[in-house]
């Protein structure tokens, strides 16, 4: 009776962890499970979101809000797709993971955009003001995140063509040998390029109840982006990639984060 019991309690445990386990979904790729399909899903796997190890992540931090900070970039490839609230956004998940007490900005309402707008005009007093209502009293520091750099600066590409290769196994190889070399080489065609650019981004922690500066940081990081292609006799291959802005923008501020987490808590 007892053996009864246990196998339908194990049965029971068996499906409840079924029931409760991380949802998985299908890819409806008509190429999923090809050569092409593996070898994209690689690269891509590389620039998925990885969490970090906060060291003191176990201790709870001081109540914080998050502002947005600046772009002081001219590159109109970062500045089209990022803006100041999306930086913010993602410091507001890391440093929640990091364990410290995070006030939602979108809570705040008005109350956070006078204060911004105080402490970009440069007034101290008006900001310390803000900072004694509502919310916003329990609040230790305020940090923002800046971006100082993000340009291309590295570029490099080479390739080859059969074709005057072909042409010259036409004129000098005679016969049908020559012919059969001068179509193969002729038809080879490979080709590769790599763009690497710099972003770097920069972290302040203000006094929440004097506005003054307590510490910053620097981190920069290289983004790679890469593509090379072949054909021979018809046969093409290609491959492109690269990390994303917003994967490299998320792990500066991870890096922000884990020292801010490691130096300043």
């Amino acid at each position: 009776m007892n053996t009864r019991f246990h196998l339908f309690g194990l049965a029971l445990f068996a499906a409840c962890g079924a029931a409760f386990a991380q949802p998985t979904f299908d890819s409806p790729s008509p190429t999923q499970g090809s050569s092409t399909s593996q070898k994209a899903n690689e690269m891509a796997d590389k620039g998925m979101y990885k969490p970090v190890e906060y060291a003191n992540a176990g201790r709870p931090g001081p109540a914080l809000v998050v502002i947005p900070g600046e772009i002081k970039s001219n590159n109109a490839s970062f500045t089209q797709k990022f803006g100041p609230t999306n930086i913010a956004d993602f410091a507001e998940l890391e440093l929640s993971k990091a364990n410290f007490k995070v006030l939602e900005r979108t809570n705040l309402g008005p109350l956070l955009q006078e204060f911004q707008l105080a402490y970009n005009l440069g007034d101290p007093q008006a900001a310390r003001k803000m900072l004694q209502k509502g919310k916003l009293k329990t609040t230790k520091w305020v940090i923002k995140f800046d971006i100082l750099k993000a340009e291309q600066v590295a570029a490099a590409q080479q390739g080859f063509d059969g074709r005057p290769v072909g042409a010259l196994l036409g004129i000098f190889g005679g016969g049908r040998g020559g012919a059969a070399g001068q179509v193969v080489v002729g038809s080879v065609q490979t080709g590769e390029s790599t763009g690497v650019w710099i972003i770097g981004m920069r972290y302040k922690l203000i006094d929440a109840n004097t506005t003054e500066q307590v510490a910053q940081g620097y981190t920069e990081e290289k983004m790679e982006l890469g593509a090379k292609g072949s054909s021979v006799m018809g046969i093409s291959s290609s491959e492109q990639g690269g990390l994303t802005l917003d994967g490299m923008v998320q792990r500066l501020v991870q890096k922000s984060v884990w020292e801010i987490d490691s130096k300043h808590k």
